[in-house]
C-alpha cells in the first residue's frame, strides 16, 4: 500500500483531526498525505443547515472523492455523517472519544445575565429546542462557521452567547471561558472523529480497524442506530449518549417538539452484546411512547 491520502474539510478544527488520524496511521507504518477539500456545508454560512435541505451537506464532497479515487479515506466528526450511507462506502474506524457535551459561551456584555434572558446564536434545531424546553422566552440568532467564525460573530454582537460542542473548543486549544449545559443533551455521536473509505478496499479497511476504539465504536453505534430509527432521514432535534461501565451501557436519549413543550425520553442501563440492536429498540420505545406523532409534527413543520 502506498501514500494514504486523507479527505478532510479545510476548516482549522476539521485539519486537526485529519492530523490525528495521519498520526495513528503514521503510527503503525503508513505514509499519509493530507487532502484538503471545501465542503458544501462551508461554500454556504448564510442559511442554517436545517433550511438547506441536504443530507450530509459537510460529507457529500468528500463521499464524492472517495468514490472518483481522490482520496483513500475521509475524516469527518461523525455527528455530521449521515446514518444512511451511499453505496460502497462505509464508517471503518472512530478514534476515542474525549469530549462530548455541549457548553454555553457568553460574550463579555452577557456574562452576569441570567440564563433564561440571554439572547442564544446557533442554527441547531436541537440545540434550540432542549434550550427552549427549559427556557420558552428565549430569542434566537442563526449563526455558521468555524469555532473561531462563531467566536468572532459573538464578539461583534450577533447575541448574547452560543453553544459549542466542548471538543472543538479543546482541540483548538481555544483560551475562552464556557460553561456546562446539563438539560442540553449531546447530538449522537458528538466528539467521535471517524474515518469513512470504501467497503471494496479490503486491505485498507483491515488497517483501519487496528487503530479503531472499540468501546467508542459501541457506544457510537447504539447513538446511530438510535437516531436512524427516530428520524427516518429528517433532520430532528434528538439527543443520544451511551457510555460503557463495566461492560454494561447506560443509555440517555431524547426527542424533543421544535418549540421545547413536547420531550420524551429513556434513560437505561443494560448488558451488551454483539447481536441485539440496542438503539434501535430504544428508539422504538421512544416512537411507541408518542414518539411517532410528534416526529410527524416536526416533519411538517420543516
Amino acid at each position: 500500500m502506498n501514500t494514504i491520502k486523507i479527505g478532510t474539510r479545510n476548516s482549522p478544527l476539521a485539519l486537526w483531526q485529519a492530523h490525528e488520524v495521519a498520526a495513528k496511521l503514521q503510527h503503525v507504518g503508513f505514509d499519509t498525505e493530507i487532502v484538503p477539500i471545501v465542503s458544501s456545508g462551508d461554500k454556504n454560512l448564510h442559511q442554517p443547515l436545517y433550511a438547506l435541505g441536504i443530507t450530509g451537506i459537510f460529507t457529500r464532497d468528500l463521499d464524492l472523492a472517495l468514490l472518483n479515487s481522490q482520496i483513500d479515506i475521509a475524516v469527518h466528526s461523525l455527528k455530521d455523517v449521515p446514518t444512511e450511507l451511499p453505496h460502497n462506502i462505509q464508517i471503518s474506524a472512530v478514534l476515542e472519544r474525549d469530549f462530548s457535551e455541549d457548553v454555553l459561551v457568553r460574550n463579555k456584555d452577557a456574562e452576569p445575565l441570567d440564563l433564561e434572558v440571554l439572547k442564544i446564536a446557533t442554527s441547531s434545531l436541537r440545540r434550540r429546542a432542549f434550550w427552549l424546553k427549559e427556557f420558552p422566552e428565549t430569542e434566537f440568532a442563526d449563526i455558521r462557521g468555524n469555532v473561531q467564525t462563531r467566536l468572532k460573530k459573538l464578539d461583534d454582537g450577533i447575541a448574547d452567547a452560543t453553544i459549542f460542542s466542548l471538543a472543538g473548543i479543546k482541540r483548538m486549544n481555544l483560551d475562552v471561558l464556557y460553561e456546562p449545559i446539563p438539560f442540553l443533551l449531546q447530538a449522537p455521536s458528538q466528539g467521535v472523529v471517524a474515518i469513512a473509505s470504501l467497503s471494496s478496499n479490503i486491505d485498507l479497511n483491515q488497517v483501519l480497524k487496528s487503530i479503531s476504539h472499540k468501546e467508542t465504536e459501541i457506544c457510537t453505534t447504539i447513538e446511530r442506530e438510535f437516531l436512524r430509527t427516530l428520524e427516518g432521514g429528517c433532520t430532528a432535534p434528538i439527543g443520544a449518549k451511551a457510555e460503557m461501565l463495566d461492560g454494561q451501557v447506560r443509555f440517555l436519549g431524547a426527542l424533543c417538539s421544535l418549540n421545547g413543550k413536547d420531550f420524551i425520553e429513556t434513560d437505561e442501563i443494560f448488558d451488551w452484546n454483539e447481536t441485539e440492536n440496542f438503539g434501535e429498540r430504544l428508539a422504538k420505545k421512544i416512537l411507541n411512547n408518542g414518539g411517532r406523532e410528534l416526529m410527524d409534527e416536526i416533519k411538517k413543520s420543516l
